[in-house]
């Protein structure tokens, strides 16, 4: 029989224990990194996929993994500084949805795996060998964003054919997306018989200095390329193109739920989703120097049909038909 000091005794040595127990278990638990070019406001669209994804794999967060998160709230200079954090920090694995920030990472570490998602062929941006063959600490997916842009421009001038003065709007703190993007469009425009007015805008300001002077100039239509930062603009994006009766074009969806007139590019939600099976994947021990980059198929024309009404414009039949989504 154990006398009752003993007990107490005995009591306390595991009470002792327990704190060292949990920490260890704490300890155990999968981290991974999360670094994104936008803010953490912006960030919930972005997430509900990767955290199905990661579901899909068996992580839930909070139950089986933890995930740090590093915004740079469209302040792309801090990117660097941001990934060297979470390398610092040594977790498991880093995502990325953005071309700034899946470079940011790949230029500070060589051996943490990285899961990446970006608009532009990852082989030229330096970030794999091959798709089939990453070959390093890499993998991920690629959206196609910038191979989209001549389609877009000439689904834009399906809905406007007597448009001739384009204004592109870009973000040239993100020079990769925005120098590859702009010879696309350049190549496009030329075969259309477009002029294109090139506008740079990374902030608030500029961004409304920006529309108050194409609505001077009177351009025919509004082509905003592909930008985390910009997306993350998006509502004030979409109201200043109504208030400027600017008819515009985007390349994600979600301009047009917004009032945004018409959107083409590749469903985000699945690209994302691929995002978190993956990392799930390396944290069950694959690597992904193995896994081949997936490379998007899902894509939508999304068009808004009570903007173009607002705005006096009657899309065309044929346009109505094609599209993935109309917006009434």
């Amino acid at each position: 029989m154990i006398k009752r000091r003993e007990f107490i005794s005995l009591l306390g040595g595991a009470a002792a224990a327990w704190p060292v127990a949990a920490s260890a278990q704490q300890a155990a638990m999968p981290v991974i990194g999360f670094l994104e070019t936008v803010s953490a406001d912006f960030g919930s669209r972005i997430l509900a996929p990767i955290r199905q994804g990661l579901g899909d794999a068996g992580y839930v967060e909070g139950q089986n993994v933890a995930i740090e998160y590093r915004w740079a709230e469209g302040h792309y200079d801090r990117l660097p500084e941001l990934a060297a954090d979470l390398v610092r920090r040594r977790v498991n694995v880093i995502m990325t949805t953005s071309t700034p920030a899946s470079l940011a990472v790949k230029a500070a570490t060589t051996e943490l795996p990285l899961v990446f998602g970006v608009g532009d062929d990852p082989v030229k941006l330096g970030l794999v060998a091959s798709l089939n063959r990453p070959g390093g600490n890499a993998t991920g997916v690629n959206f196609f964003l910038g191979e989209l842009a001549a389609k877009r421009l000439g689904l834009l001038r399906d809905l406007i054919p007597a448009a001739t003065r384009i204004a592109v709007l870009v973000n040239p703190t993100d020079a990769v997306r925005t120098d590859s993007n702009l010879k696309d469009v350049d190549i496009a425009a030329r075969a259309l018989g477009l002029q294109v007015h090139i506008v740079n805008a990374s902030t608030i300001a500029e961004i409304d200095a920006a529309f108050a002077t194409l609505a001077r100039e009177r351009v025919d239509a509004i082509f905003v390329i592909p930008d985390s930062y910009l997306n993350s603009r998006r509502v004030q994006l979409a109201n200043l193109a109504a208030r400027f009766a600017i008819p515009s074009a985007f390349g994600q969806r979600e301009y047009c739920e917004v009032g945004g007139l018409m959107s083409y590019g590749t469903n985000l939600a699945d690209a994302r989703r691929q995002i978190g099976s993956y990392a799930g994947r390396i944290l069950k021990g694959a690597k992904a120097a193995d896994l081949p980059v997936v490379q998007a198929t899902n894509f939508e024309l999304v068009i808004n049909l009570t903007t173009a009404r607002m705005l006096g414009l009657e899309v065309p039949p044929t346009l109505l038909a094609r599209a993935d989504e109309v917006i009434e």
